[in-house]
């Protein structure tokens, strides 16, 4: 009963299915020998290279804010060297970064990838910043009306 069972599924042709594909994969068939052919650290450079560093607007927005990278670090927190390589790219502005970052700029995380501050009509972000943060809503609710009446009121 246990050997019809066994051969019903296969597992006792496993063992030759087995050896059959160790005979048929050596070294060279498999490519495992060249595997190593480049040494980790050199593929861990090629790595590097080959992934440019991700494009954010954070350096434009802290200096668009007069800020520095020691108060931005201090307020968030952090060091400096962390922003630098935040700034640069080097390391990623994850999603836990731009939700850190963007109230201290007073702007949305994703206002720090997409927008560059100085590209932007400045006089509503500067009359935005002056807003109370409890008469936020009421004017998001203002500027919203223009946006769906146009300036026909």
């Amino acid at each position: 009963m246990e050997s019809a069972l066994a051969s019903s599924v296969g597992v006792s042709a496993m063992p030759r299915i087995l050896r059959n594909a160790k005979a048929d994969c050596n070294m060279q068939s498999c490519g495992s020998d060249k595997d190593w052919r480049f040494s980790p650290l050199q593929n861990a450079r090629m790595a590097r290279e080959a992934d440019p560093p991700e494009k954010n607007h954070l350096r434009a927005w802290r200096e668009f804010r007069h800020l520095t990278q020691d108060e931005l670090a201090e307020a968030s927190e952090t060091n400096a060297s962390v922003i630098s390589l935040l700034e640069s790219g080097a390391r990623k502005l994850s999603p836990k970064w731009l939700r850190k970052l963007a109230p201290i700029l007073n702007t949305s995380p994703g206002y720090l990838l997409d927008h560059d501050p100085n590209d932007l009509p400045t006089a509503i972000l500067d009359v935005w910043a002056d807003i109370p943060e409890e008469s936020r809503p009421q004017a998001l609710r203002v500027l919203e009306s223009f946006k769906k009446n146009g300036t026909e009121g």
